[in-house]
């Protein structure tokens, strides 16, 4: 008898619908699965064999043939576990309902359970663009699954509960999303008002996160610069449902997502150690996954101790910033991530961290203090849009008493900020100023007189690049922007200037 049972699989975050044809003759017992599968698809076989058994359920001594449609395409994962199990009792005879708009997606184990699996958000959405009308997922993956509208999802435990909702006995209610209006994540731990002095570099973090801007910070060990950077995911906008619906699909498939919490609405912050190698950064594998850029989209990525990690590694950073999606191509095919996020980086500006110190010398030798200057090279310098100073802490400001802006006061501004983008870029694929393309600064940054001749002095003064240009006009933007400024004033460039100009300082040759 002759079965077809839907089902989705996944490369990458592109999703596929599935034929598992399932058909049992008369022959020598066997139970084969083409349709090129990988090895953990030819493994359900026994993973189904075992689960059936659990429910008192005994394949037929014959020749059991299941298909993978379409043949031509690579089927991984377990993903497609449930769909052979239930065209095999289709098949067999044991169910008799119809499976018309019917899709399942699942891991079985060998006592019948049925396990989550990874990527379910991007096949429910190919579900509702499919017209499907009843999905079946694990019941860990139901509540994600079901942040997707217009999909009827049912969370299955076991393939006893499965078999009795579909035969009518026991039917089982559809998933509900979660309530997302309350946080997904304790009160904040990390606050800006923890944070004594540097106001300057306070001031800089908040146009970094009101614009999308990328930001270096220099500056002696012991001043800040990782405790500040690790207070700047509680300053970051909200995210919008487009956002979280992009960043959760990522987490999908990576199986980094909390089943209590299936959708991400916090940005991303991302912080990996500076040992991490290119494929760890950027994505790769056999089958390409997502590097940590992408696991920061929509959100932050620090790069602590910039310049101890591999230049190399670096590098590969360039065009990702610029392009905003990473392609990574394999033998097993092409995969392309989006990897939309705000840099941070945090250095210090010398070997031994005192080159420039106000009270402290600095003990390396110019040839040290070249090389480590080197390890960050100056295309990746250049996708830095704000570059700015951390000073070491005065001991009046460790000890005073006056009340400290807290985070929640700067990220009213900053929510303010991008909501005056949001109506900006209306109709555009532009988030945020940081993403103007080059083509579209003269509309979205008017300036002033007297400001436009300030740009042009520091332009032959400081003698910038055209990249180095369109980020200062951008990063004015977004200061205009926080004061409420339709115009760019000459007072809005000159801080832009300020906040720029760092590298010139630290970072040319010696």
């Amino acid at each position: 008898m002759f079965a077809t049972i839907k089902s989705l699989g996944l490369f990458g975050l592109n999703a596929f619908p599935v034929d598992v044809e399932v058909d049992i003759q008369k022959g020598l017992p066997h139970f084969d699965i083409v349709g090129l599968p990988d090895a953990a698809v030819k493994e359900s076989r026994e993973r189904i064999r075992t689960a059936l058994y659990s429910i008192s359920v005994t394949l037929p001594p014959k020749h059991i043939v299941v298909n993978l449609a379409p043949a031509d395409v690579k089927k991984s994962g377990t993903m497609h576990d449930l769909a052979i199990l239930v065209g095999v009792l289709k098949s067999m005879g044991q169910l008799s309902c119809s499976m018309q708009g019917k899709f399942f997606i699942g891991e079985v184990s060998l006592s019948g359970e049925v396990r989550s699996v990874n990527g379910v958000l991007p096949m429910t959405i190919l579900a509702r663009s499919l017209g499907v009308e009843e999905l079946y997922v694990p019941a860990d993956n139901a509540a994600e699954a079901a942040t997707i509208q217009d999909v009827r999802v049912f969370g299955v435990h076991n393939i006893g509960e499965l078999i009795d909702h579909l035969e009518g006995d026991a039917p089982l209610s559809p998933a509900q999303p979660a309530d997302f209006t309350e946080p997904d994540a304790p009160e904040n731990l990390l606050d800006f008002s923890d944070v004594k002095g540097q106001q300057t570099v306070k001031r800089a973090l908040e146009i970094v996160a009101a614009g999308g801007h990328n930001v270096l910070l220099v500056g002696a060990p012991g001043s800040g610069k990782s405790m500040l950077a690790k207070r700047m995911p509680y300053i970051l906008p909200e995210m919008t449902m487009e956002e979280s619906i992009e960043t959760t699909n990522i987490y999908s498939i990576s199986g980094l997502l909390d089943p209590k919490h299936p959708l991400i609405t916090k940005r991303p912050f991302r912080a990996p150690h500076h040992t991490i190698s290119g494929v760890g950064l950027v994505g790769g594998g056999t089958v390409p996954h997502p590097g940590e850029i992408s696991l920061a989209h929509n959100g932050l990525l620090f790069l602590d101790e910039l310049a101890e990690f591999d230049r190399h590694t670096l590098d590969i950073l360039r065009q990702p910033l610029e392009d905003h999606i990473v392609t990574i191509t394999r033998a097993a095919g092409t995969i392309s991530y989006p990897c939309r996020f705000m840099l941070v980086g945090a250095m210090n500006p010398c070997p031994c961290g005192y080159y420039g110190h106000p009270k402290r010398r600095c003990s390396c030798s110019p040839q040290a203090i070249q090389r480590y200057r080197s390890r960050i090279s100056g295309p990746l310098l250049e996708r830095f849009d704000l570059q700015v100073e951390v000073d070491p802490v005065s001991y009046e400001d460790l000890t005073t008493t006056e009340p400290i802006e807290t985070s929640a006061d700067i990220r009213k501004r900053v929510q303010a900020a991008r909501e005056i983008q949001e109506k900006r870029f209306s109709g555009t694929s532009i988030f945020c100023n940081a993403q103007i393309p080059a083509g579209k600064l003269q509309q979205y940054c008017p300036m002033e007189e007297t400001a436009e001749r300030l740009v042009q002095d520091a332009f032959d003064r400081l003698g910038l690049s055209a990249r180095s240009y369109d980020r200062l006009l951008k990063v004015g933007r977004t200061i205009a922007d926080l004061a409420g400024s339709a115009c760019i004033l000459r007072r809005h460039m000159a801080a832009a200037i300020q906040y720029c100009s760092l590298s010139w300082k630290y970072l040319p040759p010696i």
